[in-house]
């Protein structure tokens, strides 16, 4: 049966403006002129016989219709680069890309990816590790994994773990001229402070707050150097160079293997966790099903 469609353009322009919610936005993703993205929508318009945006002094917003067509026009296109990949045999149809943060990345993701690549050998793995939340949709990234709260509009999130933040050392500084016995002990040994401090994410406990919980308020919190990424202060802290207060995830396999120790049992609950984020309608692909089930599975080992 032959499909009744309206013009490709038309759809096209429609979808690239409903994301950006901006005709210029959309125009240079297209490369073609804010003109002629408002007459190709407004074409569609009259098509259907109603409004697709509300126009604003200087912004658009969706229309009842246009925001319950927007999720299905996505993932027409996105199957319509698939398939088009396939015809022309494109290096990049069988990429799978995932966003998460650097440190997240080098500490937990990475180490264990050798796994999920044997279960899917035919399938290349692309990491863009940064610290910038991306449109998943606009970037052609397949999945995030993500810092929060779960609160993800338009996208399904799977909580992988939750996080607390204590402190780390090396074994051997469990031993020698000043023990860590208790937090007090503290101030005969280098304080390592990651970059994520209060004062740039309120979220993110810091010294003040621990050595505030212990008890330990005669320890000069500021002492020490910061440390950005994270990832820095846990290397620190391996090489013997002082104690890190880092959160569960960057650090649970140097825990496991002995290379590092907990000194004390405080620790403080963040109220946040690692979320697998999947834009809704690319949840069920097969190769998004197999990545979720395999990193629910190591999330829970």
């Amino acid at each position: 049966m032959r499909r009744r469609l309206p013009p490709l353009n038309s759809l096209r322009a429609f979808e690239a403006a409903a994301h950006h919610l901006s005709f210029t936005k959309a125009a240079a993703e297209l490369n073609v002129t804010p003109a002629a993205i408002s007459h190709q929508v407004k074409a569609l318009e009259e098509l259907a016989g109603t409004p697709l945006f509300v126009r604003l002094t200087r912004a658009l917003a969706l229309t009842d219709r246009g925001r319950s067509a927007l999720p299905a026009l996505t993932e027409a296109f996105d199957r319509l680069a698939e398939g088009a990949g396939l015809l022309t045999g494109g290096p990049e149809t069988d990429v799978f890309t995932i966003t998460t943060a650097p440190s997240f990345a080098a500490k937990w993701l990475v180490p264990r990816l050798d796994d999920f690549q044997e279960l899917n050998p035919g399938l290349k793995v692309r990491i863009d590790a940064a610290m910038d939340v991306v449109d998943l949709r606009r970037e052609g990234i397949d999945v995030a994994i993500r810092y929060g709260r779960g609160d993800y509009p338009g996208y399904h999130a799977d909580r992988l773990f939750e996080q607390e933040v204590f402190p780390v050392c090396s074994p051997k500084l469990m031993t020698g001229a000043h023990p860590l016995n208790g937090p007090a002990d503290l101030a005969h040994h280098t304080l390592l402070h990651s970059g994520y401090t209060t004062a740039r994410n309120p979220s993110y406990s810091d010294w003040r707050m621990w050595l505030k919980l212990a008890g330990a308020t005669d320890v000069d919190w500021r002492k020490g150097p910061e440390f950005s990424p994270e990832t820095m202060a846990v290397q620190a802290a391996l090489e013997g160079h002082g104690v890190a207060l880092i959160n569960t995830s960057l650090v649970s396999d140097d825990l496991a293997s002995g290379k590092l120790v907990r000194p004390f049992k405080l620790g403080i609950p963040t109220g946040f966790a690692y979320y697998l984020v999947i834009p809704d309608e690319t949840v069920t692909r097969p190769v998004v099903s197999a990545f979720r089930t395999w990193i629910l599975d190591q999330a829970c080992s």
